[in-house]
């Protein structure tokens, strides 16, 4: 398989979550009533947007094509949140949990792909800074969990 191949299919992998991630923020946004939160999830909406505009660039870059949707998992992933926020008694507080867990699944792919020797550089470089994007994202959600609680 060629190299060019090898690093857009990871990509593309890279760019279905944040597909997913993108559709599960709007979806929070959707069922919460805090508007610090829909602001919160309007912002991640938006930065996970951009995350893959700047991956289909890259692996429009490398001649191949981008995914052009989410996955099936993610899809499965939202309608579980809904599904469960429906019957929880504190539906906010289960959209943040489910946020969480989201976000670290995102992390460890982040993390993985920022370990591989064959990237160049500056396309480590804009994981990385995906990736921090995210881990910051975390510290904001745990943050809004502990003052719900």
């Amino acid at each position: 398989m060629k190299y060019e191949k090898i690093i857009s299919d990871k990509l593309n992998e890279l760019l279905i979550k944040n597909y997913d991630a993108e559709k599960g923020y709007i979806k929070a946004m959707k069922e919460v009533d805090n508007v610090n939160l829909k602001n919160f999830f309007s912002n991640r909406a938006e930065e996970r947007s951009r995350f893959a505009r700047q991956l289909r660039t890259e692996i429009l870059t490398y001649g191949e094509l981008p995914e052009d949707s989410g996955s099936f998992k993610g899809t499965i992933h939202r309608n579980w949140m809904s599904l469960k926020a429906t019957f929880s008694s504190d539906n906010e507080e289960t959209i943040l949990e489910e946020a969480i867990r989201g976000e670290k699944a995102s992390l460890d792919e982040y993390n993985e792909l920022i370990t591989d020797t064959s990237f160049p550089t500056r396309l480590v470089n804009l994981l990385r800074e995906q990736r921090n994007a995210i881990e910051s994202a975390i510290k904001s959600v745990k943050l809004y969990e502990e003052v719900l609680s």
